[in-house]
């Protein structure tokens, strides 16, 4: 065992300690967290506008926020952007950090002093939390990569700009930095097939042991390594490999075909990170759920995904959530974003502690008749007809196919296949009979002859990778939408049946 492994357990029962510790106490920690907020702010101009001081209460609260997202704080962020202070957030961002959006093109979420944290921390206390769990150490004396955007950072106005994950890679402890691949020069590579091409390189011949990115990116990296050594598997070039960190999307649908890449089955870990704040990750091997983190600058709030769009729809803190609904989840920050709907939606699993898990986007739907289709519908019937067969999914996504050449109006799913079905159309009818036996409604749609059984297309190999790269959203922390409402992908898809 190596000094690093040796040091890192004691440590791990520290921090594993400090998560029981305000995990076991959700609503006092947030309301600690909510007075902390609104003190913060209390000085800057949105505390002003919005007389932060005459809250006192989260029913003051409500009646004072609105719910926002990134154009309802725009105004704001241009004020940051021209150089004026204590706007948001007490003083000035150390960061902006760029994203983009569907509606709001490129978004400058601030990153604060008091916020970097959040974003640093939380991703260590998932391993360090790990290791506390299960004891393993192993893989910290090997190499380890984070698949990520590049760290080059521009300026807007007279702060530092980029995207999360470059941010982040210059904050990478100084204990981690001779195990961390690849060099700086490569992952500043702007091209992503260039750069995942260079990593390839890179890492080739390396003690990879921690491996950690989008599913789908990482399948790619996976790709190329086997292509350039000729091995069969991942397990006979980087045998020490044992632990994959993801986020972003659902794992399960990539699941089988990960397994069957890598050679082995190793230890995962699911964090959910987003350019606003990170917000929960798996703290328990084995259990469903991502434990929400409460103590680190964020004070959440609730809306039932059903009355989103409703002029007045319920809001609620933590405290009064239920198992098994759908909420859109709004963040209110140390960065200064206030009732601010990341568009997500999650289902909490657990009370005890809180436990979710990320079911969708508020917007990417399919609901072209009624039957509001989300992703945790798609995903878990496709993980259900993937069960039964030995079938490998790289990629996919769903529309409606509202006018039909003949024949009932359908769902149309674009599968990208690394292991096709035997038989697609019976894979085709199990998928949509767990979709039936997952929405109501769509069985509804089915059985009263509104709707024809899905339909699916196959989309040729690397034809979602085309896609991505046409878009100009090839790599980083971009992920294909698994369902829309229009046929604005679909029609796109067409070129790589």
């Amino acid at each position: 065992m190596g000094i690093k492994s040796s040091l890192s357990k004691p440590f791990a029962k520290f921090i594993s300690k400090k998560i029981k510790s305000w995990s076991s106490h959700p609503v006092e920690v947030q309301e600690k967290v909510f007075k902390e907020l609104l003190e913060g702010a209390a000085d800057t101009t949105f505390g002003r506008d919005h007389q932060f001081n005459k809250i006192k209460k989260y029913e003051d609260f409500k009646n004072q926020i609105p719910i926002r997202d990134y154009e309802g704080h725009r105004n704001y962020i241009d004020k940051i952007i021209a150089g004026e202070p204590d706007v948001l957030w007490k003083g000035t961002p150390i960061y902006f950090c760029k994203t983009s959006g569907t509606t709001s093109g490129t978004k400058y979420i601030p990153i604060t002093k008091e916020s970097i944290g959040n974003h640093i921390s939380s991703a260590r206390n998932a391993i360090l939390n790990y290791i506390s769990e299960t004891g393993k150490t192993d893989f910290i004396n090997g190499k380890m990569i984070f698949l990520s955007g590049s760290p080059e950072l521009s300026t807007i106005g007279k702060v530092p700009l980029g995207r999360l994950s470059g941010i982040v890679n210059h904050h990478i402890p100084s204990y981690l930095k001779k195990n961390h691949t690849p060099t700086y020069k490569t992952n500043c590579i702007d091209d992503w097939e260039t750069k995942v091409n260079a990593i390839a390189d890179e890492t080739l011949q390396e003690n990879m042991s921690l491996i950690s990115g989008i599913p789908s990116w990482v399948q790619m990296y996976f790709d190329k390594l086997i292509e350039k050594s000729g091995k069969k598997n991942i397990a006979e070039i980087f045998p020490n490999f044992s632990l994959f960190i993801h986020g972003g999307v659902n794992y399960e649908p990539y699941r089988t075909k990960f397994e069957n890449t890598i050679g082995k089955k190793i230890d995962t870990i699911e964090l959910y990170p987003a350019s606003e704040g990170f917000i929960a990750f798996q703290d328990r091997q084995g259990e469903q759920g991502l434990l929400l983190i409460l103590n680190s600058g964020i004070f959440y709030e609730f809306i039932p995904a059903e009355e989103f769009f409703n002029e007045h729809p319920t809001r609620i803190s933590l405290k009064d959530i239920e198992l098994g609904i759908n909420y859109a989840i709004i963040l209110n920050t140390n960065t200064g974003l206030w009732g601010y709907n990341i568009g997500d939606t999650v289902k909490f699993v657990s009370k005890n502690p809180y436990r979710l898990i990320v079911t969708g986007r508020i917007k990417h739907y399919t609901s072209a008749f009624g039957e509001h289709v989300i992703a945790e519908d798609v995903e878990k019937a496709l993980a259900a007809a993937c069960g039964d067969e030995d079938v490998e999914i790289v990629e996919f996504t769903i529309a409606p196919q509202v006018n039909p050449a003949e024949g009932l109006p359908y769902h149309e799913w674009f599968i990208e296949f690394s292991k096709t079905p035997k038989n697609i159309n019976s894979f085709g009818k199990k998928i949509d009979n767990a979709m039936q036996q997952s929405n109501i409604y769509y069985k509804d749609l089915i059985k009263g002859n509104v709707l024809q059984p899905l339909i699916i297309q196959s989309v040729r190999k690397d034809g979602f990778i085309n896609y991505m790269k046409s878009q100009g959203k090839l790599g980083g922390q971009n992920k294909v939408p698994r369902l829309s409402n229009d046929r604005k992908i679909a029609d796109e898809l067409i070129k790589y049946y």
